[in-house]
């Protein structure tokens, strides 16, 4: 029995395509869905780098504009009150809610200062908003992927002890093939969780740096208003 066994192992296909459609019904759902997931993430880390790039470029061209000595009112109305880059957005909800803040008269209504803020404070909100989104789907597929896979690796071990039971043969070449599918499905996790938990860590640290200019030109512009203001 045993250099029967031997003869067959050789004989065996042990690809991964093989091991899969071996497995067991369960277990081909683990890996499709742990696969599905490491696809997934990828495409949200592609595009989280595209995004971030375009943002970090749009705000130093910004940020050159702001600075250029150009008076704002004439830098407002080449953007205008819908722009399409995220710095230009907080840039235009801080000049919009200033321009509402003048009376016919010239006057200024009382509590601009407070309401230009929540204006500029609520833009940001919003580039937060975006900026994270897809973030934590990683951290889900980062923290959960390996326990999955697990779960699928449990799974196929007590399929083939059952197979073993059946068959009342323990040779190598009846349980190595079952624990093999049972192993792929922890395989496919760690490939699955660890690209995103690096990724999840680099892209949140960069979304805070983004965020972080953001919140320090929107402080800047308040201190030049309120200067106007006061005076």
């Amino acid at each position: 029995m045993e250099t029967e066994a031997l003869t067959m192992a050789p004989q065996m296909d042990f690809s991964l395509l093989a091991l899969f459609l071996r497995a067991s019904f369960t277990v081909k759902i683990v890996m499709m869905l742990l696969t599905f997931a490491s696809f997934w993430s990828w495409s949200i880390i592609v595009r989280k780098f595209i995004t971030f790039r375009a943002a970090r470029h749009e705000a130093d061209a910004f940020d050159r504009a702001f600075w250029s000595g150009e008076p704002l009112d004439e830098l407002f109305d080449q953007i205008g009150p819908n722009p399409d880059g995220p710095s230009q957005r907080i840039f235009a909800a801080g000049m919009l809610e200033w321009r509402r803040s003048h009376r016919q008269d010239g006057e200024l209504i009382a509590g601009a200062q407070a309401r230009i803020d929540r204006s500029m404070n609520v833009a940001i909100a919003k580039e937060t908003e975006t900026l994270n989104s897809g973030l934590s789907f990683l951290a889900t597929v980062g923290s959960t992927a390996p326990f999955v896979g697990l779960f699928g690796t449990v799974w196929g071990i007590k399929v083939a002890f059952e197979e073993i039971a059946i068959s009342q043969n323990t040779s190598l070449a009846v349980v190595a093939p079952g624990i093999s599918e049972a192993l792929v499905a922890t395989a496919i996790g760690l490939l699955a969780a660890i690209p995103a938990v690096i990724f999840y860590n680099k892209l949140s640290a960069d979304a805070d740096k983004i965020l972080a200019g953001y919140d320090a030109f929107a402080d800047e512009f308040a201190t030049i208003l309120s200067r106007q203001l006061d005076a």
